[in-house]
């Protein structure tokens, strides 16, 4: 199977004053993003509709000097729950943040259906609050953040921009050429927030246009950092990285500079070494990187979250048309995604011993599971403007791996206060 990315890009759109979700139309300013694929069958699920409450969108929540929302008598797993109804929905709407892509702005994009938007991430045995995006900047001041990653990381960057512009709107003060890599500052509390496209994370040549169209294969150097990201790494208070989903495509592996083998090279004579064995080495890499005494950054790993796809891939008419969460044990991880999170966990775990010798504060954002359960929030065929608006029967690619915003990977936001507050 070869695997290919899609790749698409938007500058936004004009901030609004009003608090409802808005599907007027609008012409994009987009010239194109990149990003990610993939394949899934899982099974059932009835819809479910709610309507917004425009009251509801408020992020003040305080914490106080000694609130926890873990039991006081063992740690609570925030990363094992379910997803619960939520009416108050989410604390931002689609024209109250100007950061939304337009490939993620589901509600202007006109999509019908508004359920996927009111429900909160419940772990099992305790209560996680909301995230507080006053407190969250007041402790930041003079600080700054990267997350580092592929669009999945920009994904989440955007629902925490989305949040934080609820108290103080980001200045924009970098991107690339691409914009795929971008700074903004919030300057009352000289807070800085990056993203920096890199979707190893290791040294890649990648031969694909801004639409996934594929002229060579990948090279992937299994001994070499990005310096992309390395080169900015200790200007940064706060890191949250994630490598994934691009370590499934087809690549040529060098170490030395040397071919050592291939991942679904087929017909090239290369041993076939397996994404298992490319992922596994650069989170060794990447971490070893990381937990060096001479680093003392705040690190958070994010693990990699499925996609949804059903019934083919995202070039071969794969689609995402559920309209409600998953329970806990209706479906189970793909084998693909089960050793890629096992990977994962073994290389964190390892990490983490290292780094806690040497001063180095790493801490696991698993957001694996808890997505899995989250098909019915994608932007599916609505990841372009009223796809079905000539022709309701239009035939339309689908995005079944990136989120809506707003959308359940806000909650995302919410584990890291947790991860901030209880560390």
């Amino acid at each position: 199977l070869a695997f290919r990315l899609l790749f698409f890009h938007s500058n936004g759109f004009s901030l609004s004053s009003s608090s409802s979700f808005s599907s007027s139309s609008s012409s994009s300013s987009s010239s194109s993003i990149s990003e990610d694929l993939f394949v899934v069958s899982s099974t059932f699920m009835a819809p479910q509709s709610s309507k917004f409450n425009d009251s509801s969108v408020s992020v003040d929540f305080h914490y106080t000097q000694n609130q926890t929302s873990q039991n006081d008598d063992a740690k609570c797993d925030i990363f094992s729950g379910e997803w619960i109804p939520n009416p108050l929905g989410p604390v931002y709407t689609n024209e109250s943040c100007p950061e939304i892509e337009d490939h993620q702005n589901c509600m202007k994009n006109g999509r019908p259906d508004s359920g996927y938007l009111y429900w909160r991430w419940k772990p099992k045995d305790c209560e996680i609050l909301r995230f507080d995006a006053k407190k969250f900047l007041d402790l930041m001041r003079d600080k700054s953040w990267a997350f580092i990653g592929d669009s999945i990381s920009r994904n989440h960057v955007q629902s925490l921009l989305c949040i934080l512009a609820q108290v103080e709107l980001p200045v924009e003060v970098y991107h690339d050429k691409e914009y795929r890599s971008k700074r903004w500052n919030f300057p009352s509390y000289n807070f800085t927030l990056s993203v920096i496209w890199t979707p190893f994370l290791i040294h890649a040549a990648i031969f694909e246009d801004k639409n996934g169209v594929t002229s060579s294969d990948i090279q992937l150097h299994l001994d070499k950092l990005d310096e992309t990201w390395t080169d900015q790494y200790k200007s940064f208070d706060y890191i949250v990285f994630a490598g994934g989903k691009w370590f499934l495509k087809t690549a040529i592996y060098y170490e030395n500079d040397t071919i050592q083998g291939c991942h679904y090279c087929p017909g090239k004579n290369l041993t076939e070494l397996g994404f298992e064995h490319a992922y596994r080495k650069a989170l060794r890499l990447i971490f070893n990187f990381m937990t060096s005494p001479e680093q003392k950054g705040f690190v958070i790993f994010r693990t990699a979250t499925p996609d949804h796809f059903e019934g083919g891939e995202w070039f071969s008419g794969g689609t995402c048309n559920r309209t409600v969460p998953f329970k806990d044990g209706e479906v189970d991880l793909r084998d693909i995604d089960r050793v890629m999170h096992d990977i994962e966990l073994e290389e964190f775990e390892k990490a983490e011993k290292v780094g806690s010798e040497n001063g180095v504060v790493l801490n696991l954002l698993d957001t694996t599971h808890l997505s899995l359960l989250r098909p019915d929030a994608h932007p599916g065929p609505y990841r372009t403007f009223q796809p079905f608006a000539k022709d309701k029967n239009a035939k339309v690619q689908n995005d079944c791996l990136h989120w809506c915003l707003p959308g359940p990977i806000d909650y995302w936001n919410d584990l890291i206060m947790e991860i901030l507050v209880n560390r």
